[in-house]
Formats: C-alpha cells, structure tokens, sequence
C-alpha cells in the first residue's frame, strides 16, 4: 500500500476521500490549502497527491506546477463539474489525470490504485533501452534522454512515450490509448490529448509541425520511428 496527499479545503470531501483510501488500505495525510501541501511534499514526500483545483491561498494549480520543478510524484485531481478549461489547464501543469466533483469514491479509489499499481510494476532489469535516433528510453531505469539530455517526464508522460515507441507505425484512437497506457476502459479524451501535447513539447523540435507523434485525423496519433531506427536496441 502507498502514501497518500489528500488536499482539500472541504472537511466533508477531505474526510469521505480518507475514509475510501484508508479502507484500501492506504496511509492518507490530509492537507487543507496549498501551503500545507507543499510543506508535507517537502518533508515527508508522497507517493501520490490527490489535489483539488480550488484552495485558499495557493491554488491548486501553483501546487501542481511547484511539485512538477522537481518531482515526477503522481497527481490526480479534482476539479469542479463542468470546468472544461482549469481540467485542461491542470492536466497540462502535469497532473496525471483528474476526478470530476461530484465524484465516485469508488472510481477515485480505481484511479489511484491504476497508478499506484503502475509504479508498484517494476520493468524487467533485462528490458533493453527503446531507441529512436537521438531519442532513448530506458524502461528498468524509467529514464528519457533526447541528444544525451534527460527529458523531464510524469509518470503517465514517460507510459505514453514507452508504449508509442514500442509500437512505431501504428495509429491508435484516444480510446486505445486510455485502455492501454492508463489500464482504464473510461475516461475524456482531454485527458490523451493533452498528454500527446505536453509530449511533443519534450521530443520534438518544433511541437507545431510534429515529425515524431504524429496526428492521424479521423483515427488519433501514430509514432514514426526516424529513419534508419530499429526501435528496440
């Protein structure tokens, strides 16, 4: 089981959500506005933050963009019904995925144990590095590098690059990639689309006219190994 950053300012919501994570079996700390949060996250770091857009103080978005300068810590969140653009906005600070208010405990619960079950899944020492051109994964270590400089990936960020080029040349829909990179059978396409954005804003060089992750219209996105690239080493 795994430690958990629950961050909300609403006692009744902060207390349901405990309430479900430690029925799982899961250590929760509980924070009530962004301050506290980024002081937990500095001293007793966790392995997943469940954090809620609107906070007193700092928001949760300034949450989620000080903890993306220097962890790659999984965060889900939690944002009001209907507010299409701050969901967006926060997936494309780097949150992972994020829960809509009003929620299912329940389907809050199978989120973080997707992801939690995704960290828990060591790569086998023997899996060799995946190797486009100057670009290189390395799946034991969960290390990027593009012209020998390490990329800066979240979790779901570095799953998506791993599995487009393990599986270069074949075009996948949005509904593809949520089963077989987020282990989901529901969910919005924002939530793909945005990850395939921040991506090609770390492999491309010029994210605009993308040469790598390519868009498929009508279908969704294909990797295009470099010429000359065997994929796998």
């Amino acid at each position: 089981m795994a430690n958990l950053l629950v961050v909300d300012d609403d006692h009744t919501v902060r207390e349901v959500v405990v309430s479900y994570m430690r029925a799982s079996g899961h250590t929760v700390v509980e924070a009530e506005d962004g301050e506290r949060a980024l002081e937990v996250m500095r001293t007793a770091p966790a392995d997943l933050v469940i954090l809620d857009l609107m906070l007193p103080g700092i928001d949760g978005l300034e949450v989620c963009r000080q903890l993306r300068r220097h962890s790659d810590v999984p965060i889900i969140m939690l944002t009001a019904l209907g507010a299409a653009t701050d969901r967006v906005v926060g997936l494309e600070q780097g949150a992972d995925d994020y829960v809509t208010k009003p929620f299912s405990p329940r389907e809050l619960v199978l989120r973080v144990d997707s992801v939690l079950r995704r960290i828990a899944d060591p790569t086998p020492a023997e899996a060799g590095p995946l190797v486009d051109a100057d670009l290189v994964i390395d799946p034991a270590q969960h290390i990027a590098t593009l012209a020998g400089r390490r990329l800066s990936l979240t979790l779901r960020e570095f799953d998506l690059l791993r599995f487009l080029m393990e599986n270069p040349g074949v075009a996948y829909s949005r509904d593809e990639l949520l089963t077989k990179v987020w282990g989901w059978s529901f969910g919005d396409h924002s939530t793909v689309t945005v990850h395939v954005r921040r991506l090609r804003e770390k492999v491309e060089a010029d994210p605009t006219h993308p040469v790598r992750l390519q868009t498929v219209w009508g279908v969704g996105y294909r990797w295009d190994a470099a010429v000359g690239t065997g994929g796998q080493s």
